[in-house]
């Protein structure tokens, strides 16, 4: 790697959530959702994409533009919002862009002849008579694609949702959603060949127990196997099922990765989350041997400003993945060095005194009020933002994995905010060693110094506020 990377891997105004990576001609591609910084509802933003060279994971280039709203004929005014999309290299070797408006209850087709160019309108999913998947009595709820072209020439497409709400009633005709469904599309990529069916069950027989399917389905195909990954009931996590088949028998693999590092070490509280909890999807990247499983984090208090953020993967010898733990060091190849200026918007946990809440639910800002948050200055999408941790309050805590070190550093904190105290640095969430940094801001940034000592090897570092008032965090420099 040319520098180094972190999570979030894309720059602090971009908001990508539902980020599936897919190698293209030497390129690791990501196709997402867009959010808008402080929008009042998810995926308000066209589709983008991004893109980084196979080698160098630090190196991602916005593409632009690729897809709009309005490219549609069902969404002219631009109403409906572009949901979770993904994209597979058809047998003809043209690019296939599946999405879904919200929830109308219909998928459609772009098509393009490169990876990130302008995607081009070619249908909407339907049956051999033309009917519209969705469009007929019973259909199950067309949601949340995810596509494989298979090495035989054959191409899966995969969906569901497990909510029942009033939206999936489509001109009178009420849908189903009994779960994750899989189809065969015939070559031309828009058609149905073989009927939907249920394989990924979201209660009853055939359910995996505790971690039932919710959403965000995404499928990999792996030698003989396919890997299926999706949202669980818990809505913060990815798991993954697999099968020697793309159309059945899938087998619960386990967690992926979960927002708040919940399943890890047997912990399944809530209360007891590293972070704030909200939806999450996306998609397994296989790099050599190398794995990562793609995921996002909420900020600025709910979840219409998501993040894409990435783990490395451990893989046992029979084949199965190990749960990541979040960190704050994602793509990097290994932790972050012990020196130079990092932002605290790579903070991979964050939590309050009195623990951390969801994002998801009615008005998360009012019942998460006195909570951190990550949130940012300056509008939508514009490159000179400063993103931070807002509103640290007594007790609250900032936590960074991981970094090597080597011997004690000078620690600078960077703060704003308006709040008097001290600011506790450890290299554990106990902080039973560490340093203690009196700080006193009063409405601008001020700068704050003190001598560090974690010992050597890799450690993680946590940032806990004691005191008056509210302190915004915005950055640390170690040397």
């Amino acid at each position: 790697m040319k520098n180094q990377v972190f999570n979030p891997y894309l720059p602090s105004w971009e908001y990508i959530p539902d980020g599936e990576p897919h190698v293209f001609g030497g390129r690791v591609y990501v196709y997402g959702s867009h959010d808008r910084f402080n929008a009042p509802i998810f995926c308000v933003n066209d589709y983008v994409c991004w893109s980084a060279p196979v080698e160098d994971l630090s190196d991602w280039r916005y593409e632009g533009v690729i897809y709009r709203k309005m490219q549609d004929p069902k969404n002219k005014l631009g109403l409906r919002l572009l949901f979770a999309p993904d994209v597979c290299r058809g047998p003809d070797g043209r690019y296939y862009l599946y999405y879904a408006f919200d929830f109308m209850g219909v998928m459609g087709v772009a098509v393009c002849d490169t990876p990130a160019g302008q995607y081009e309108f070619l249908g909407h999913v339907h049956y051999k008579d033309g009917t519209i998947w969705g469009r007929r009595k019973g259909d199950q709820f067309p949601f949340d694609p995810g596509v494989l072209a298979d090495d035989d020439g054959r191409i899966w497409l995969y969906s569901g949702f497990y909510t029942p709400t009033p939206a999936i009633v489509t001109g009178g005709r009420k849908l189903r959603n009994d779960g994750g469904v899989v189809l065969e599309l015939e070559p031309d990529m828009v058609t149905i060949k073989t009927e939907p069916k249920v394989i990924f069950p979201k209660e009853g027989p055939g359910s995996f127990p505790n971690h039932e399917f919710f959403e965000a389905s995404s499928i990999r195909r792996d030698g003989d196997r396919y890997i299926f990954v999706y949202s669980s009931r818990h809505n913060h996590e990815l798991c993954y099922a697999v099968s020697h088949r793309p159309d059945g028998d899938f087998t619960f693999g386990g967690t992926l990765v979960d927002q708040g590092d919940l399943f890890l070490d047997g912990n399944e509280d809530e209360r007891r989350a590293v972070n704030y909890l909200g939806n999450t999807h996306g998609g397994l990247l296989q790099l050599g041997q190398d794995w990562y499983i793609f995921y996002h984090r909420q900020t600025n208090r709910h979840s219409y400003s998501r993040q894409a953020c990435a783990e490395k993967l451990t893989r046992n010898p029979d084949g199965s993945f190990r749960q990541a733990e979040v960190t704050s060091c994602g793509l990097n190849g290994g932790p972050l060095e012990s020196r130079g200026w990092y932002e605290a918007r790579i903070a991979c946990n964050l939590w309050s005194k009195e623990g951390v809440g969801r994002y998801d639910g009615p008005n998360p800002q009012k019942r998460l009020a006195d909570h951190p948050y990550f949130t940012q200055t300056g509008k939508d999408r514009e490159d000179h933002g400063d993103q931070y941790i807002a509103n640290m309050r007594d007790g609250a805590v900032a936590g960074f994995k991981y970094f090597t070190f080597d011997g004690p550093r000078t620690l600078t904190l960077e703060l704003g905010g308006a709040g008097r105290g001290e600011m506790r640095v450890s290299a554990s969430p106990d902080f039973e060693t560490g340093c203690v940094i009196p700080v006193e801001t009063s409405g601008h940034k001020d700068r704050f110094i003190g001598a560090l000592d974690v010992g050597s090897g890799v450690k993680a570092l946590y940032f806990r506020f004691q005191g008056e008032g509210t302190v915004d965090f915005h950055a640390f420099l170690l040397e």
